[in-house]
């Protein structure tokens, strides 16, 4: 069976390219005149390129598609972050940062022509019956979409609809040589940056970012005062997985963590908006003070690597897991009269002590994008030996420890990716979604979960999985299909166990009961909580010795 894990790294890369991070810059309205020689050759050679395609070629071709193609051409050659949005394809793309749609929730790619899922979107249609990350969708309302051309907007269009209203998809999913048929259920999907925010002692509180958009700072210290009002005195932030978005989210962020006059980021372009130096401001920081771990891994990104590094930097907290993903170029977005619009690549930003995160793109997008795997084909996620950063990249926090620039943030303490207590039923146990859909049957069985359990904190804690329920999820998993081996159960049973208490937390408690289940065998967390008195002394005294 092909590693399901290489796939998602692959998905995620390509995912990152087309995120991004978004300045709020704007350029001058009326920009400078062109070398008025060389201005007047490109465009008369490009107007005979024009006139000559819509006289003799063989099909007609309209203007608009000739110079979208001719855009989009132009700004795929220039770096693996500037890119051209059709007008058909703005409207979504607006609308993944600024609210809410109604649709089957789904964050999808399409690559070699085929519809992939990056990720089913959290509390979701697609994710509550079993849609998963990796996914191809080959079939929409019995209708082939694989191998035909299909674009954005068509997908957009086919998979987004009133809520209420029914879409049937046909999906690929790896090890499975068979479609699947899912009926999807529209509805209403926001977009909100924090997943889930809780306490998860009595000191101690967790907040998941999944992206820097317009709403992001106004969430976030609204769950941290909710946080602070149930006695919280440390901070885990989870910037896992990541990929950015506003820039000035992530200046605002930034400085609530740090007190006034500290520089947060500053950007170097050429033009002299593309300039700025951000610098925290004397207004009230939620969390100035206290014990901070940022955790990250290869999907953070851009916006998340300057609020990492900003913290890395001034010894502010400690940043944990894998080296991050390395983008460090700031868009601006040029919106042209037709509707359709442009990201184009003005400056590189530089965390406060002067490193630039942006790894290198001197190369082509396709290998751009393919960098991810790399670093999972050396071993880099498992083995922090195999990240090497020359001498030339070393610089220094505010009180002297050694970060590394060139190539994302490397995070003060390395926790290689666990692969550990996973076997070909666990596998095969996820990608055909048992775990969603009898968790769904069981806490739909069994309403009294409900008034057994105050509140699904309290369902992770004492909940026990009895040795009745696990041979009703084997016989749920035989109805469907799924061989269960005794080895290859024993191999994972923690995870399994796992997996069918959070997905029946879920189903009652959603978020609330499924994160704190799950936090119990995450090996970044359980790090975070016991690395915090570390994360504490190094925002005192700007100490700390870097462990291995």
């Amino acid at each position: 069976m092909s590693d399901p894990r290489k796939l998602q790294f692959t998905l995620l890369a390509i995912a990152l390219v087309l995120v991004g991070m978004f300045s709020g810059y704007k350029l001058k309205q009326s920009l400078p005149d062109f070398r008025q020689t060389d201005y007047n050759e490109s465009l008369n050679k490009f107007q005979d390129a024009l006139r000559m395609v819509d006289y003799a070629y063989i099909e007609p071709v309209t203007f608009e598609k000739m110079v979208d193609d001719a855009i989009a051409g132009l700004l795929e050659g220039l770096d693996p972050h500037s890119f051209y949005i059709p007008k058909q394809e703005k409207k979504g793309m607006d609308e993944q940062m600024a609210g809410s749609f109604e649709g089957i929730g789904v964050e999808f790619n399409i690559l070699e022509d085929t519809i992939y899922v990056v990720a089913p979107i959290s509390g979701g249609p697609s994710e509550r019956i079993g849609i998963l990350a990796g996914d191809r969708i080959v079939e929409i309302d019995s209708h082939t979409v694989a191998g035909v051309g299909i674009t954005n907007a068509d997908v957009m269009s086919k998979l987004k609809g009133k809520k209420g209203t029914v879409v049937k998809v046909g999906i690929k999913r790896r090890g499975i040589n068979r479609i699947l048929p899912f009926d999807i259920v529209r509805d209403k999907i926001p977009f909100y940056s924090v997943d889930y925010a809780y306490m998860m002692d009595e000191k101690t509180g967790y907040l998941k970012l999944s992206r820097f958009a317009e709403t992001t700072f106004q969430e976030f210290t609204d769950n941290i005062k909710t946080l602070k009002a149930s006695g919280m005195q440390n901070l885990i932030l989870d910037l896992r997985s990541n990929p950015g978005g506003y820039m000035n989210m992530a200046q605002l962020l930034s400085d609530e963590f740090l007190p006034e006059g500290k520089l947060v980021v500053y950007t170097e372009g050429r033009t002299v908006e593309s300039k700025s130096r951000y610098i925290s401001t004397g207004g009230v920081g939620e969390f100035e003070k206290g014990g901070l771990i940022v955790l990250i891994d290869q999907g953070s990104a851009s916006a998340s690597e300057i609020v990492s590094g900003a913290v890395q930097d001034w010894d502010r907290g400690l940043v944990l897991g894998t080296r991050s993903f390395g983008k460090g170029l700031v868009q601006t977005q040029h919106n042209f009269p037709d509707g359709s619009a442009m990201r184009l690549v003005i400056s590189k930003y530089f965390t406060p002590s002067g490193r630039c995160i942006q790894k290198p793109y001197d190369k082509s997008s396709k290998a751009y994008n393919s960098e991810l795997n790399e670093r999972y084909e050396a071993g880099e996620f498992f083995d922090e030996s195999k990240i090497k950063f020359p001498d030339s990249l070393k610089f220094k926090t505010g009180s002297g420890r050694i970060v590394y620039g060139g190539g994302g943030i490397m995070p003060d303490v390395f926790i290689p990716i666990d692969t550990s207590g996973t076997s070909p039923l666990y596998t095969d146990l996820l990608i055909n979604g048992v775990f969603n859909q009898f968790g769904l049957k069981y806490a739909d069985a069994h309403p009294e979960l409900k008034q057994q359990f105050t509140s699904g904190i309290e369902f992770a804690k004492k909940f026990q999985l009895s040795d009745g329920m696990l041979k009703e999820f084997q016989q749920y998993a035989g109805d469907k299909k799924i061989k269960w081996a005794e080895k290859d159960f024993i191999a994972a049973q923690k995870r399994i166990r796992m997996l069918i208490k959070a997905n029946i937390g879920r189903r009652i408690w959603n978020d609330e009961g499924f994160y704190p289940v799950i936090h119990q065998e995450d090996t970044n967390v359980i790090q975070a909580l016991k690395l915090m008195p570390e994360a504490i002394k190094l925002a005192e005294t700007g100490k700390f010795e870097r462990k291995k």
